[in-house]
């Protein structure tokens, strides 16, 4: 039955539509935060070429503040996720950090992109539904006006 498989490939655009939009808040909160930490480091260069110390907090746990006098750094800490966080020099951070922002950023361009044509699909198929069940109840209409008559 049409009807039936139409229903189901809707389905399915529905639940593909979940995916990307989850994966879209993820890149959505991963951008700024990727932000974030190059200004950090351009902040660290910005004042180890002026030879001043960076005063920072920093959460120790939660609730757990400290304070850190960072003095002429040449390396920082990136955490890379699946408890990995490697040292690297802050040029090194700041190529890395920019090539993982333009890569966000354009796999939310496409994300974006999917979506829509998944939002397109969903419509053309909802559609195709009602016109399947409107010519559906037409055909009934007239077999039953043919058997009456």
């Amino acid at each position: 039955n049409i009807l039936v498989f139409c229903q189901s490939t809707l389905q399915q655009y529905k639940i593909v539509e979940m995916k990307l939009l989850a994966q879209q808040r993820d890149l959505q909160a991963k951008i700024p935060d990727i932000e974030k930490c190059l200004d950090i480091v351009a902040t660290l260069q910005a004042k180890k070429a002026l030879g001043e110390a960076l005063t920072a907090d920093f959460e120790l746990s939660e609730g757990i503040y400290s304070r850190a006098k960072i003095e002429d750094t040449d390396s920082v800490c990136l955490w890379l996720g699946a408890n990995v966080m490697l040292e690297y020099s802050c040029d090194e951070a700041n190529a890395l950090l920019k090539k993982n922002l333009e890569n966000a950023k354009a796999s939310l361009e496409v994300l974006v992109a999917d979506l829509q044509f998944l939002r397109d699909q969903q419509t053309i198929t909802q559609v195709t539904i009602a016109r399947v069940f409107n010519w559906d109840v037409h055909q009934r209409r007239s077999k039953q006006a043919i058997k009456e008559t």
